[in-house]
This record gives C-alpha cells, sequence and structure tokens, in this order.
C-alpha cells in the first residue's frame, strides 16, 4: 500500500512507519520542516493548515494516518493549549480537504485522537470502552483546565467527522500511552526517573495508566486499516490498564527491583514544572480498554504489563 502520514517525524511515527517499510509499504511523511528518514520513506513539507502540492500525496493513496499536533509534553500555558488544539484541528480539517478534492481518495482515513478524551476514572469507578465509556469534561474535583484537553479530543474527533467523505472510511484512534524502546521515548523517560530512584507512586499512585506495547500499536493499525467493517472511534489500548503505582513497580522489577522515592501531589506538580511538562499527563486516571478491537477479534502480542515491561525493557539492554 502507499501510506502517507502527516506528523510523521515524532516518537508515534517512528514506530509506525519503520513497521511499515519493513513490510513493503510505500510511506510518505508530511512535516513542516525537510528531514532525512529512514530508506524507504520519503518526505514531503507541509504547514499543516493550507492546501499545497502535498495533497497531491493523497491522491491514489491507499491509506493515510494522520498523527498531526504539537507534543502535549508541555507546561499547560494558555499558548501551549491554544496551539495544542490549533495543529490537531487544523492538520485535521486539511487532510479532510485534501481527501475531498482527490479524484481518487484514499479508502481509509486513520486519524490519530486520545484517550484522554475519556473522564477521570476516579470519578466513575469503571473502565471506559468505546461503547459505554464516559466522555470527560464535567468530573467533580478534578482541575478546571483538565477540561480543555478533553475540549481538544472532542473537536479533534470533530474535524475528522465533519469531511463530507463518502468513498473514505474514517477511524478515530483513541490512543493511550504507546511504548516503545526508542530514545526519547517516553519508556525511556521512566526508565530515566526509575534509575535516579524517582519512579514511585505519585499521589498516592491509585490513578490508573492506559499503555500499549509499541508493536501492539502497529499491529493494531495494520488491523484498522484492512478491515473494512471499523470505523469511528477506536481505543488503542492493552487490555490491562492498571493503577500507577503498580505500573511503577513492574517497570522497576524489569529494569532490575529499584527502589523508588514516592511523590506528593505537590512534588509531582514541582517536578512537572522543572521538567517543562504538566501534572495532568501524571495524575489523571486513565483507565480505557480496547473493546471493538477485542470485539473484532484482533489478538494483543502483549496483552499484560508485566510481560510487555519486561520485554521493552530487554529491548532497551539490547540496543544500549
Amino acid at each position: 500500500m502507499k501510506i502517507v502520514i502527516p506528523g510523521g517525524t515524532g516518537h508515534v511515527g517512528a514506530v509506525l512507519r519503520r513497521a511499515l517499510v519493513e513490510r513493503g509499504h510505500e510511506v510518505v511523511v508530511l512535516s513542516r520542516r525537510p528531514e532525512t528518514l529512514e530508506d524507504g520513506v520519503r518526505h514531503v513539507v507541509w504547514d499543516g493548515r493550507t492546501l499545497g502540492a502535498w495533497a497531491d500525496e493523497l491522491d491514489g493513496a491507499d491509506a493515510v494516518v494522520n498523527l498531526a499536533g504539537r507534543s502535549v509534553s508541555c507546561r499547560y500555558t494558555d499558548t501551549h493549549l491554544r496551539q495544542m488544539m490549533d495543529s490537531r484541528v487544523e492538520s485535521t480539517r486539511v487532510v479532510g480537504e485534501a481527501i475531498m478534492k482527490a479524484d481518487r481518495p484514499p479508502r481509509v482515513w486513520l486519524q490519530m485522537s486520545t484517550a484522554t478524551i475519556y473522564a477521570d476514572a476516579r470519578s466513575h469507578g469503571r473502565a471506559h470502552d468505546e461503547a459505554t465509556g464516559v466522555i470527560g469534561g464535567d468530573e467533580p474535583d478534578v482541575p478546571l483546565y483538565w477540561e480543555y484537553s478533553v475540549r481538544i479530543a472532542r473537536h479533534w474527533e470533530a474535524a475528522q467527522a465533519e469531511a463530507d467523505l463518502p468513498r473514505t472510511r474514517r477511524v478515530a484512534l483513541r490512543t493511550a500511552l504507546v511504548l516503545s524502546p526508542d530514545r526519547g521515548s517516553i519508556l525511556d523517560y521512566l526508565l530515566w526517573l526509575a534509575r535516579l530512584g524517582l519512579g514511585g507512586p505519585v499521589a498516592g499512585g491509585g490513578q490508573h495508566v492506559s499503555w500499549i506495547h509499541g508493536d501492539d500499536f502497529v499491529r493494531a493499525v495494520l488491523f484498522l486499516l484492512e478491515r473494512d467493517d471499523l470505523d469511528g472511534p477506536v481505543n488503542l489500548a492493552a487490555p490491562d490498564p492498571l493503577p500507577q503505582r503498580d505500573f511503577a513497580r513492574t517497570l522497576r522489577r524489569a529494569w532490575g527491583r529499584r527502589p523508588a522515592l514516592p511523590a506528593t501531589r505537590r512534588m509531582a506538580g514541582l517536578g512537572a514544572w522543572a521538567l517543562r511538562s504538566d501534572p495532568e499527563l501524571l495524575l489523571k486516571s486513565r483507565r480505557v480498554v480496547p473493546g471493538r478491537l477485542l470485539d473484532a477479534g484482533f489478538v494483543f502480542e502483549h496483552p499484560s504489563w508485566e510481560g510487555a515491561a519486561a520485554d521493552l525493557v530487554a529491548q532497551v539492554r539490547a540496543l544500549r
């Protein structure tokens, strides 16, 4: 297949484009700055807002997987939140415009979304699947500005849904943490904390963590590219979300049973500020399960965190 990946230069894009090239697909990445990527990957510049010559790449392509959007690993200032919203909504809308103008539009458009769209799990006491999950935004006892993250996700998905595309199937990928052994990845950051003895429970550690192994993320994307009967929101998360204290303990054991200091909510806020990030990424309870993938027959290679953590740590050690 010819697969176009807007925003494909980030961590998740790297995991996906490498796997697609290894399987023999033609891969075209769109991003704002010229970059040299892996052999077999073509790079085309776009601005993520307006139609241009890049749109020709979608005409005749088999699929589009749009990953574009400003990183959420930042301080949630008004400026950064607006950039997060605009970069997601504008890029999604212009991809829709390019598909609408194509003589031979892609048969499927997978659009990145986020598991953060669901309500804080402590407010509802159950895991969120696509059928019964509760969209967040009005939970009690959470910081008011967390609502903006949900608002971003809702506008993001709406931008994909509003395009008039009778010949293109659309899927919104409500994605949890994608974990891979790459340098600079989320896992790399978590292992760095563990090596410093700082990867313990945060604010008690009762908040759930939803995650997916990078290999299963790729397999799920390929599964959704082929399954013409699946459209709309799909949760890309392993079926084993677990409390942060257990998630962190299991990762430490996989790395070598290092002790770790706990962190209070205030300490988490100070640490996030020092790392130019936001405490919502640590404190919100994300308990998401892949209802539609499991119902469709998808089988996870890494369904449990214990096995996934061991595999990821082994890959990290082999690479280094």
